[in-house]
């Protein structure tokens, strides 16, 4: 009767033991189950960001055939359309003034932005992507840097005082390229901006909204189309990812065009203004700041009042300046 009883026992711990383990298993499968669907979609946003370089890459190499450290930009033939993205990308510099636009400007092309920074501030790459030259360039760029990104863009950065990188050096969006100066044919410390797409200057400001620190739109897409030259459309796609669409004319030599070009930009401004500011700029003379010196003592050697001096160097009163900084004066 014991014997039976205890023969009983053991069959029901046995019984107990294996159903417990049976269930601790499924437990633990249940559980795996989100680490395996967490690691699968892990796996898929690094396939897709695999697809995505390699995409870039490849339209790249389709947009240039080859690589040199001898021009700044040599314009080659453009797509009919082409879309940029610009996701991922860190503002060259901090600084939302903009002293000088795209477009044409005494008498010739200015094929950028003029942001003012002060001698000695950080400039940085404005996407990931592999420096092309860095030289210097005494009757235009000064010290420069051209920086060739996957996206397509290859962009410009000018006037700066010293190199932080080399030729051929990859750089990610963000990294410190160069300080802000005043370098070549500069009237005074600001960093010249250009984008450019095969070797074609487009605007920045369609890119890059430097007031607000920000890019105008995820992806940038640019049409080759002449009959529409400078209209620009912001779009959305399926995704609600907002695209800003340009569909513009490239640079051509043709003396009509720019002539058509000129004046129609020459309605924005009266023939009194266009005459007060060659004047200024006929009289305006350079100054670097010294130890010591304030903005008092500088509009006074001048000649001028505080405010004059600020309004032709587009600062304020209570504007801090620092040793070697240039500023104009008539």
């Amino acid at each position: 009767m014991i014997y039976n009883k205890t023969i009983k026992a053991l069959a029901t711990v046995a019984f107990l033991a294996l159903s417990s383990t049976q269930l601790y298993a499924q437990d633990l499968l249940a559980r795996q189950a989100p680490v395996d669907r967490k690691a699968t979609k892990v796996d898929t946003f690094a396939l897709k960001s695999v697809i995505e370089r390699e995409q870039a890459n490849s339209a790249v190499a389709q947009l240039y055939t080859e690589w040199n450290n001898k021009y700044a930009h040599r314009a080659t033939e453009l797509p009919d359309s082409f879309r940029i993205d610009l996701r991922h990308f860190c503002m060259p510099t901090p600084s939302r003034v903009i002293t000088s636009n795209f477009g044409r400007r005494w008498g010739r092309m200015h094929k950028g932005l003029d942001i003012k920074v002060y001698t000695g501030d950080t400039i940085r790459a404005a996407f990931d992507g592999k420096v092309r030259m860095a030289q210097y360039d005494a009757n235009g760029y000064g010290n420069y840097v051209v920086i060739r990104h996957p996206n397509g863009l290859e962009t410009i950065y000018g006037h700066m005082s010293k190199h932080l990188v080399r030729e051929n050096q990859n750089v990610k969006a963000g990294t410190p390229i160069g300080l802000g100066g005043n370098t070549g044919r500069s009237t005074g410390s600001h960093l010249h901006f250009e984008t450019r797409l095969c070797g074609v200057a487009l605007d920045p400001a369609l890119m890059f909204d430097f007031r607000a620190q920000d890019v105008t739109a995820d992806y940038y897409m640019f049409r080759k189309k002449a009959s529409h030259a400078g209209r620009a459309v912001a779009q959305r796609n399926t995704k609600n990812t907002v695209v800003k669409e340009e569909i513009q004319e490239p640079e051509v030599a043709d003396n009509n065009q720019a002539s058509v070009k000129t004046t129609r930009e020459n309605t924005t401004r009266n023939s009194k203004q266009r005459s007060r500011e060659k004047q200024q700029r006929q009289q305006a003379k350079n100054y670097k700041v010294k130890k010591g010196d304030t903005l008092y003592s500088i509009a006074k050697r001048s000649g001028m009042t505080v405010d004059q001096l600020c309004k032709m160097n587009g600062i304020k009163k209570n504007s801090s300046i620092k040793p070697g900084q240039v500023l104009k004066h008539s």
